[in-house]
C-alpha cells in the first residue's frame, strides 16, 4: 500500500503564481537560466538556479549558491510572494498543452515506500547530480520541485478530482510563456483528503515517471535527517517528498529521437550495408518520416529519410530488450557506430520529440550531425512493466510533456 499524504503548502500568492512558475532547473543551462531570469526577475529559478545570482567565476556548487537559494526563499516568504495554508490539503494540478490536458494530485509520497520499492524506478541516477539536489534541499529545508509520479488509475480519485474542479474556484489560471495551461485548486474537504488518502493506500505500485534525481536526492536528504534524528517515529515531515501523481490514463509519452555525431570511419555506404543486416531499409526520401508502430524507426542521412523495420531475429523476449531504445542502441548504436554508452558518450545527442522532425534534419543538414534517428515514443505500460520487473530502461527512453512548473508548490520540513 502506498503512503501518500496532504501537506500544509507554501505557494505563491495568487498574482504571483504565473511570474514565479518555473520550467524545472534541469532543462536550462546556466547561461539559460540566467537569461530567463533576466527577463522575469520572480523566477523561481533565482532560488532553482542560485548560481545565477553571482558572476560566472562563482562555480555552480559553491556552497554560497545553496545558502542564497535559502535567503532567497525566505525573503519571499517574510515578504508575502509566497503564502502557508492553514491545514495540510491535498492540491490538483492540471497541465493543458495543444488541447490536451493531464491532472494530477500533489501530495507527499513516502521516503519508505521509495526504499521499499513500491515507489518504483526505471533509470539510474548520477551521484554528482544526487548531491547537487541533496545541498539544496538541505539548505532550503524544503523540496521545491515536485517529482513527476504516475500511477493505475483509479475511479474514486477520479470522481473527486472531476467534483472539486467543478465546484471549487481555482488558485491559479494561467498560461505559460510557452502556450502550456496552468490551473490549480486545493482539496480542502476532510472526507475528500481521507477518501483519497485511503485509496492510495490500496494502491501497491506507483512509478516515477520524470525526476529520478530530485526523487533520489530527496530520500538521500531524508535519511541524512533521520541519521540526525535517531529518534524519529516516521511521521515528521522530511520522511516525505513533494510529488505530483497522474493517473496513467492522462500520461503521454513523446519520442526521445538520437543524432549521431559521425559514421564511426564507416563511407555511408559500407554503413547502410551493415544496418541491413539487421534492419530492412526502405527509402522515402525528403518527406519527414516519423515511426507508427513499434520496432520501426526513421533515419536521416546525407538529406535523406529511410524507414528502419527491426528483423524478427532482433526481437527478444527480456521486457527491456524489446524496447525500441534497446533495440536501437544493442543492433545499430553499440555495433556499427561504437556508441556503447549513450549516457557518456559526447558523439551521441537526445532530442526530445517535442522539438519535431524539423530539429533532427537541422542538425545532420548543419553538418554537425551525420545521422538521426526518429523513434517510436515508448508506451507508459511499457515503463510500468520495466519497473515492475526491476529492470532499468537504457537512457533518455521517455520524454514526458508538459513539464511540470517548480515554484508552486513547496513542501517545508
Amino acid at each position: 500500500m502506498a503512503r501518500i499524504r496532504p501537506f500544509r503548502c507554501i505557494r505563491p500568492k495568487s498574482s504571483l503564481a504565473s511570474r514565479i512558475a518555473a520550467l524545472p532547473y534541469d532543462v536550462y543551462s546556466r547561461q539559460e537560466a540566467k537569461e530567463e531570469i533576466s527577463s522575469e526577475s520572480l523566477s523561481f529559478l533565482r532560488i532553482d538556479r542560485p548560481e545565477t545570482n553571482f558572476g560566472d567565476e562563482v562555480d555552480t556548487y559553491d556552497e554560497r549558491c545553496y545558502q542564497k537559494a535559502s535567503e532567497i526563499l525566505n525573503s519571499m516568504i517574510a515578504d508575502g510572494s509566497f503564502i502557508e495554508d492553514e491545514k495540510s490539503e491535498y492540491y490538483i494540478y492540471e497541465l493543458t498543452m495543444n488541447g490536451r490536458s493531464q491532472t494530477g494530485i500533489v501530495a507527499c509520497a513516502s521516503v519508505d515506500d521509495y526504499e521499499n520499492k513500491i515507489i518504483k524506478k526505471h533509470e539510474n541516477t548520477r551521484s554528482d547530480k544526487e548531491l547537487d539536489r541533496i545541498r539544496h534541499v538541505e539548505a532550503c529545508s524544503a523540496q521545491t520541485g515536485p517529482i513527476f509520479l504516475g500511477y493505475r488509475s483509479c475511479d474514486t480519485i477520479n470522481k473527486i478530482v472531476d467534483k472539486v474542479k467543478k465546484d471549487t474556484p481555482a488558485l491559479y489560471d494561467f498560461v505559460s510563456n510557452d502556450g502550456v495551461g496552468h490551473r490549480v485548486w486545493a482539496i480542502s474537504s476532510d472526507e475528500d483528503i481521507l477518501n483519497i488518502s485511503a485509496a492510495f493506500e490500496e494502491i501497491n505500485e506507483i512509478y516515477i515517471c520524470d525526476g529520478h534525481h530530485r526523487c533520489a536526492s530527496a530520500v538521500k536528504a531524508a535519511l541524512d535527517q533521520r541519521a540526525k534524528h535517531p529518534l524519529y517515529k516516521g511521521d515528521e515531515e522530511f520522511n516525505f517528498f513533494l510529488s505530483v501523481l497522474f493517473p496513467d490514463s492522462d500520461l503521454k509519452i513523446y519520442d526521445y529521437n538520437r543524432v549521431v555525431r559521425d559514421l564511426n570511419g564507416l563511407s555511408e555506404d559500407r554503413f547502410l550495408d551493415r544496418v541491413r543486416k539487421k534492419f530492412i531499409i526502405e527509402e522515402i526520401g525528403e518527406r519527414e518520416y516519423r515511426p507508427t508502430e513499434k520496432g520501426n524507426f526513421g533515419m536521416y542521412i546525407s538529406g535523406v529519410w529511410y524507414h528502419l523495420t527491426a528483423k524478427p531475429e532482433t526481437l527478444l523476449d527480456d521486457t527491456v530488450d524489446r524496447l525500441d531504445v534497446s533495440i536501437l542502441q544493442n543492433e545499430l548504436l553499440a555495433p556499427i557506430l561504437s556508441i556503447e554508452d549513450p549516457k557518456t558518450d559526447k558523439r551521441i545527442k537526445f532530442v526530445g520529440g517535442i522539438r519535431g522532425l524539423g530539429e533532427l534534419e537541422r542538425l545532420v543538414d548543419s553538418m554537425e550531425y551525420a545521422v538521426a534517428f526518429s523513434m517510436y515514443p515508448t508506451d507508459i505500460n511499457e515503463l510500468f512493466k520495466v519497473a515492475d520487473e526491476g529492470g532499468l530502461m537504457p537512457p533518455k527512453s521517455t520524454w514526458f510533456e508538459p513539464k511540470l512548473r517548480s515554484g508552486l508548490f513547496i513542501h517545508k520540513f
